[in-house]
């Protein structure tokens, strides 16, 4: 009787909301989902992928911006991704740049880069093993550590992606205008739910952090992705990040409905 009533809940208990894996960023269609919000934010566009060519100084003194997530040549991480590119192909268009790019590391020079280096990030871009260059770098530095961090603070898809969103501009750092600090002033005005606090409020403190160290920076100030994207979604309590999504950035109206 006893292996009877076991066969009988087995199934119900494993498909169960409490005994399935509680989805996350991670999942496929949520990263696909991640990207694309990303993107309205940094390319006015959800075509993400379409960004892999992408390449320009936009004036915030981190040198070049360029690719999927806005790698920098002043920030390390587009010589990350030179890097790898030129591991898994030696004679790829942007491998004789990586002195260039090693010594302007932490500056915004252009020197030894300049159109050269615009034209073969180009070319480089149709190439798929730069865009898995790409990809690797966006997981290994930004994507997954976000996801990480963010489940261990006990945070849902939601607060995952308000994690990763800030891990991109902002940067794993832990000074006061990087990732790190940003959490750490949000946790001294809120408990994470993981220490027992209530999840839509430390989001908000989360935003709130954000969105000082944003203004201080006039590359940054326009706090739309905060204001009418994230904030937004908080609102709505949709804390499963689930699709239909309707969002403005700098005025532009988007929606994912999937």
């Amino acid at each position: 009787m006893r292996a009877l009533l076991l066969g009988l809940l087995l199934p119900l208990l494993l498909t169960s909301p409490a005994a399935a894996a509680r989805p996350g960023l991670d999942r496929p269609d949520r990263k696909e989902i991640a990207m694309e919000l990303v993107s309205s934010a940094e390319n006015s566009t959800l075509h993400w992928r379409r960004q892999y060519t992408y390449l320009e100084d936009i004036g915030d003194g981190r040198g070049y911006t360029g690719g999927i997530i806005g790698f920098c040549s002043g920030t390390g991480d587009m010589l990350a991704v030179v890097r790898r590119y030129t591991r898994s192909q030696p004679d790829n268009p942007l491998a004789r740049f990586l002195p260039a790019l090693r010594r302007v590391n932490g500056t915004d020079s252009h020197r030894g880069l300049g159109r050269p280096f615009v034209r073969a990030w180009h070319r480089a871009a149709h190439d798929a093993g730069f865009r898995r260059a790409q990809d690797a770098e966006r997981d290994r530095v930004y994507f997954d550590p976000a996801v990480r961090r963010a489940a261990q603070d006990g945070l849902r898809t939601l607060g995952q992606f308000v994690y990763y969103d800030a891990i991109v501009m902002h940067g794993p750092g832990r000074d006061a205008s990087s990732f790190g600090g940003i959490r750490a002033a949000a946790m001294r005005a809120a408990r994470t739910p993981a220490q027992g606090g209530a999840e839509v409020r430390y989001l908000n403190a989360f935003l709130d952090a954000r969105k000082r160290v944003m203004r201080q920076e006039e590359a940054h100030s326009d706090t739309s992705r905060i204001d009418t994207e994230q904030r937004r979604f908080l609102r709505e309590r949709n804390l499963g990040l689930r699709p239909p999504l309707t969002w403005h950035v700098y005025g532009d109206r988007y929606h994912i409905g999937r």
